[in-house]
């Protein structure tokens, strides 16, 4: 960021910020960004390449010793996956003005909770509000992601731009059974909760599979007591699912939570369901989906538009300005995995588009 010309500082909650100054004092400011935390056994792209390539456009402006009429604020975010607190967002969302104080309590598994985090490596969690935007007008939030699907890889495209982000919502459902003993337990005697886990895992797939735009993952089952001679009494199962639309989304959400229910009742178990998070879908601006796409069309490329189903910064981003969003094709469509990977000619592309992406901004 200091190389490309940029004043560097860094947040209380740990965002690290660059700015670029416009050509005039107190012009307005874009905001370009994305995050550099990941998750476990991820790949180097999911994040950080959008940091870095928001820095290499300045880093043009600045060896070309140009200045726009608006001033370019880079961030590279904290935490927005949410791993180690299971609290997504925590540095979008100091910035957007939405941190939640209560937040600052959340613990990760060796009990040390967010605000010890912060003080840890040199933040100060009674001034967070302090980090959220009050550097004056904004012109918008845009941000350069790999795409984490296989939609630009089919259609032979480096480049897409993101027309909205689905709505999501998280739930924890708990299946009560009672645990026996492998051995002298007849099968039809038996209440046991991963059974009931095993059917509702398989209707949430049929589920999601039965409805265009629908997905739907179980991505965590805990099993009690966990021995290989006692039946499971306990399971708990997550349930990630998402759509474009929320009214969609919240009405297969309902039916199978209904189907948890009568799964429960035939298998004489008992079922309770826990929210543990809901975001509304996320339409990006239609001035900077314009303007992305004009700077791809002048790459000699066409411009496509795709929603997107994972969340992003620009989910809380959404509360404070306009957003928009640019995808680079990664191969297979593989990402959270050590297999993610994207092409040097993609990256090279996105960059371009990017930096005429600010030109067109200069010229409205």
């Amino acid at each position: 960021m200091r190389e490309a010309g940029m004043a560097v500082g860094r947040d209380n909650v740990g965002n690290l910020r660059g700015r670029y100054e416009g050509a005039s004092p107190g012009a307005a400011t874009l905001l370009l960004g994305s995050h550099l935390d990941s998750v476990r056994d991820a790949g180097k792209y999911d994040g950080p390449l959008g940091v870095v390539v928001a820095i290499a456009a300045v880093q043009r402006l600045h060896d070309a010793k140009a200045r726009l009429p608006f001033a370019v604020e880079v961030v590279a975010f904290a935490d927005e996956e949410g791993l180690r607190f299971s609290s997504t967002y925590l540095g979008s969302r100091a910035l957007a003005g939405t941190f939640d104080p209560a937040d600052l309590e959340r613990a990760d598994q060796g009990g040390i909770t967010i605000a010890e985090a912060i003080r840890e490596f040199g933040g100060d969690p009674s001034r967070i509000g302090e980090d959220a935007w009050r550097a004056g007008k904004l012109l918008g939030y845009c941000e350069v992601h790999i795409e984490q699907g296989p939609v630009l890889e089919a259609r032979g495209l480096p480049v897409g731009v993101v027309s909205g982000i689905a709505g999501q919502a998280r739930y924890l459902i708990r299946f009560v059974g009672m645990a026996g003993h492998a051995g002298t337990v007849p099968m039809h005697s038996r209440r046991d909760a991963l059974g009931a886990a095993a059917e509702l895992v398989l209707a949430i797939e049929a589920e999601a599979a039965s409805h265009d735009g629908v997905v739907a993952t179980v991505g965590q089952l805990t099993v009690q007591p966990g021995a290989v001679n006692v039946i499971p009494g306990e399971v708990s199962l997550s349930l990630d699912i998402r759509h474009p639309d929320d009214n969609v989304r919240v009405e297969r959400a309902r039916h199978i939570l209904e189907r948890s229910k009568e799964i429960a009742t035939r298998r004489s178990v008992e079922v309770s369901v826990e929210l543990l998070g809901e975001n509304a879908s996320i339409p990006c601006a239609p001035r900077l989906v314009s303007l992305l796409s004009k700077a791809i069309e002048a790459q000699g490329t066409p411009a496509i538009q795709l929603a997107s189903g994972a969340g992003h910064d620009l989910v809380p981003m959404s509360a404070l300005t306009d957003v928009g969003m640019l995808f680079i094709r990664c191969k297979g469509g593989v990402s959270h995995n050590p297999a993610e990977s994207v092409a040097a000619e993609d990256v090279a592309v996105a960059i371009d588009v990017l930096s005429r992406f600010l030109d067109l901004l200069a010229e409205a």
